[in-house]
């Protein structure tokens, strides 16, 4: 106890002491121990902490919440209409678009709410309730019901939370889970009740040519000129309960939505995000961020770069290759792109340079107060990193290669029909009138439905496999490959390409037709023999082994990760800095102003950009750079309407100081008074380190300006009616 009070202390002890730069991805559930609202309201804030978080009414937050698989997503309206960005709506535009119906290049603007697209599998999560369950895990720990080492695992964090949801007098309302999730490297916990609407429909996006100008090329840089926006809406029961797609909902009536200021912004001001950060590593020891370049970020590079090449080849040659492929590619290529600038960004930074320091500043902090706990948790640290280095090597491998980078992998399992093939009646729960075979087989025919999905194309995957698989061949020596690798080499003589040609001709699952051929007439041979099976088996079974591999080392690294993080929060109490947690993809604050930067000597960087740099950057011929023609009418006329700035140009983005990385994707920008003024899309090219070490001079958030989303919405699209249901101030 005494232990946790001294920590306690750590995260509150900043209350009273002056600001440093804008760094910090804060809890907003300490905004008042930390008094989080005071530093921010010394740079400029006008609001009160309450204004912003309060669990007891309604706040600001009530309007911000998880947009889909991990974007950010702001409430813009009391129907419920939701705005993100144009590349976290991009799955769900790309789920919607057809050779017909190409919404991906021609954009799409719901005229009506009859007009808006029911999107299944999209979903939409508030944060309900954040509860502090520190005492509970630790007198777990202090109990012996559970190892230390156990509170990091998800078997132990997902029974605490069923736990606590069902002692909650939440238990059993509409959409509501709950998660457990640790802080500050298991130095905390909080339990985090979620509630998720499943029916959210689409409603509009523009065309990539304005939500995702500038494309790859311009992707992780500054100065930006892209339009990076979707509307989305959710649907609810006629009494505001989540519910499943069904024709009798009706728009959420939402307990908070933002107010939109078209004032502008300026340099020096302030401004606040509020999100979803998804993961950063900022306590990492200098060897970590040298495993992390020689691992995550080369593997990424080296495999996405074989990947990208392959699909974009086959994208360029046709329009349905491209609208299924879409989503995928963009998904893969943006965090190859990071892994590149982050490693660069390491190396020029000398980020290792300033790890080492920070280590030893630690280190002798420790010498200084009497304890060897922190050398001992480095050197334990150093150890596992060199012990598991080879397997986080291979494991990177497979997950780039065989998890994402091959679709085959992703086949259905057969385990079952081929345990009820074997056994018949002699499975345990088998009667005459449920026969074991028959439910295997349904089981298997649903989850088929997903593999043959629209976007899947045999041929494209046929292709991209032979190269990845040749790259993992290249990568990893030839007695660590994955099992399947004695197939290839035995069968086919080492020649990849035929083993997948193998794949794709002969397996039940080289399209629809031989599937059902198989259901129709199923036997276990068919499925012992089947390569594609074999294939997805071995890819299991590799990925398990490396990390039984590194089962003692994780186990290890989270318990001397936690005490080398007890140790910075007490360092920075010391010093008298502020006090944060790692993102883990839970709600989130960060500030800082709007500003201008130099990343070279003689570079100055502009903290916006208007619609002149989108016609100057105009390429008719590369993809990437095509501007439609309303656009450049709208342009030549100047006919921005209330949306232009004060001397007549039309913004698009600006950058702001604020702490983000991936998951602030669609986070709200917010004013001094808590008004949003943009969406948060991006960071830039300079700022790639900060998910390791943040650099207030050249770290910045690239946001689209409210005002050009709106610009587009009314003048472009003539989608005024979604405006109309805003609530604006000039």
């Amino acid at each position: 106890m005494k232990k946790f009070k001294l920590l306690l202390l750590a995260l509150m002890c900043v209350a009273f002491l002056p600001s440093k730069a804008d760094e910090g991805m804060w809890l907003l559930q300490l905004m008042q121990e930390q008094h989080l609202a005071d530093r921010m309201k010394a740079q400029g804030l006008l609001l009160e902490a309450d204004d912003i978080y309060n669990p007891n009414r309604v706040s600001l937050k009530d309007a911000v919440g998880i947009f889909g698989g991990g974007c950010t997503g702001e409430i813009i309206s009391p129907d419920g209409l939701i705005l993100t960005n144009h590349h976290c709506g991009y799955g769900a535009i790309q789920q919607h678009s057809s050779v017909e119906h190409d919404y991906l290049t021609d954009g799409f603007w719901a005229k009506s709410r009859k007009e808006e697209l029911p999107t299944p599998g999209l979903k939409f999560k508030f944060v309900e309730r954040i509860v502090d369950v520190t005492d509970k895990v630790n007198n777990k720990v202090k109990s012996g019901e559970v190892k230390e080492e156990e509170t990091f695992e998800y078997d132990f964090l997902k029974k605490l939370a069923d736990e606590e949801l069902k002692a909650s007098d939440l238990n059993g309302k509409a959409g509501i889970s709950a998660q457990a999730l640790p802080f500050y490297a298991g130095n905390k916990f909080y339990l985090i009740y979620l509630k998720t609407y499943s029916d959210v429909r689409m409603v509009a996006a523009p065309p990539s040519s304005i939500g995702k100008f500038g494309g790859e090329t311009d992707n992780w840089m500054w100065p930006r000129h892209t339009g990076d926006f979707s509307m989305f809406r959710i649907y609810a029961t006629p009494d505001g309960k989540p519910a499943d797609y069904n024709e009798s909902n009706v728009p959420l009536k939402v307990k908070k939505h933002l107010t939109i200021n078209l004032g502008g912004i300026k340099e020096g001001d302030f401004t606040f995000v509020m999100g979803f950060p998804g993961r950063n590593w900022r306590y990492m020891i200098s060897d970590e961020v040298e495993e992390r370049m020689q691992t995550t970020n080369f593997m990424r590079k080296t495999v996405r770069t074989v990947r990208l090449n392959n699909l974009l080849e086959e994208m360029l040659k046709s329009d349905k290759v491209r609208i299924q492929y879409a989503s995928k590619y963009a998904s893969s290529a943006n965090y190859w792109k990071n892994a590149i600038g982050m490693n660069e960004g390491l190396v020029q930074l000398k980020v290792l340079d300033t790890k080492k320091k920070q280590q030893e500043k630690l280190l002798a902090y420790g010498r200084e107060t009497g304890t060897d706990a922190y050398q001992k948790a480095f050197d334990a640290i150093r150890e596992i990193v060199s012990k598991r280095r080879d397997a986080v090597y291979h494991q990177q491998a497979i997950y780039e290669v065989c998890k994402l980078g091959t679709e085959f992998y992703k086949i259905p399992s057969t385990d079952k029909v081929l345990q009820a093939l074997e056994k018949g009646y002699k499975v345990p729960h088998a009667t005459k009138e449920i026969n074991p075979l028959d439910h295997a087989l349904s089981t298997l025919i649903k989850q088929a439905d997903n593999f043959f999905n629209k976007d899947y194309n045999p041929e494209i995957d046929r292709k991209v496999s032979k190269a990845l698989l040749k790259t993992y061949a290249e990568l990893i020596p030839a007695e660590q490959r994955i099992s399947i690798f004695k197939v290839i080499d035995k069968e086919f003589k080492g020649n990849i390409d035929a083993f997948v040609d193998a794949c794709f001709d002969t397996s039940i699952f080289r399209s629809r037709e031989a599937f059902d051929n198989f259901v129709a007439k199923p036997d276990a041979k068919t499925l012992e023999n089947d390569l594609m099976v074999q294939y997805a088996k071995s890819v299991d079974q590799g990925y398990a082994d490396t990390d039984a591999a590194m089962k003692a080392e994780t186990d290890a690294y989270n318990l001397a990760h936690k005490t080398w993080v007890e140790g910075m929060m007490k360092l920075k109490q010391h010093e008298g800095t502020p006090i944060y947690p790692d993102a883990n993809s839970t709600l989130r604050l960060t500030y800082g102003k709007v500003g201008s930067y130099s990343p070279k000597d003689g570079m100055e960087y502009n903290y916006y950009t208007t619609l002149k740099g989108v016609m100057e950057k105009e390429d008719p011929n590369n993809y990437e750079f095509v501007v439609p023609a309303k656009l450049k009418d709208l342009y030549n006329k100047k006919d921005f309407g209330r949306y232009a700035m004060k001397n007549g140009e039309m913004p698009i983005c600006f950058v702001t100081g604020t702490d983000n990385t991936g998951g602030n994707s669609g986070s709200p920008v917010f004013n001094n008074k808590g008004e949003l003024i943009g969406t948060g899309f991006d960071r830039n090219y300079e700022g790639l380190t900060g998910d390791i070490a943040y650099n207030p001079q050249l770290q910045r958030a690239a946001c689209v300006d409210i005002r050009y989303t709106l610009f587009i919405i009314d003048k472009f699209a003539g989608a005024k009616h979604l405006v109309d249901e805003m609530t604006i101030v000039e």
